[in-house]
């Protein structure tokens, strides 16, 4: 018998690049999210970055790597793979919605909120460290919903990787 995917032409070689890409730095993002928040991020720890160049370079290293796993992962993974299986590709909004109806991610919603708060906390200089801290702390609360993106959709590509993924990330 043959299964709608084994119809299924194999993924790119430029795909498979990037669901590694996106695994990889799911990976990364979550070992520097585990050293920025091994301590709570509050508004007191926000205000030691002048002087403190480690923890400083950790927030740097998180914004950095939240950013580009975000953009790997809904600016060209998703896009990369709805035109594989030959599903519509449209503007972000719809095709994060398109990949919350098929069960890839759990939000678009949420998706949406962490692109505004990557676009915050990167091209924002803030100086109120409450709120600084607040929006680390939303980046910080946000880290499974990227993994979790970035493995479902890389395990649609190759499944042995995804499941290769989520132990790794544990």
């Amino acid at each position: 018998m043959i299964t709608q995917g084994s119809l299924r032409q194999p993924a790119s070689d430029k795909l498979r690049f990037l669901a590694d890409t996106a695994l990889a730095e799911a990976r990364l993002l979550r070992i520097t999210d585990g050293r920025l928040f091994a301590l709570p991020m509050d508004a007191q720890r926000a205000g030691t970055l002048r002087h403190d160049i480690d923890l400083a370079e950790r927030v740097d290293a998180f914004v950095a790597r939240f950013g580009r796993l975000q953009d790997t992962v809904g600016d060209k993974l998703l896009p990369g793979v709805l035109a594989w299986l030959a599903e519509p590709v449209g503007p972000a909004i719809d095709n994060l919605a398109r990949a919350e109806r098929l069960g890839w991610i759990s939000s678009a919603a949420e998706w949406m909120e962490c692109r505004q708060l990557r676009n915050f906390m990167i091209h924002e200089y803030v100086r109120d460290m409450a709120i600084l801290a607040a929006a680390l702390s939303k980046g910080h609360a946000a880290v499974p919903l990227l993994e979790s993106s970035a493995r479902a959709l890389a395990g649609l590509i190759s499944p042995a990787d995804s499941g290769a993924a989520a132990s790794s990330a544990a």
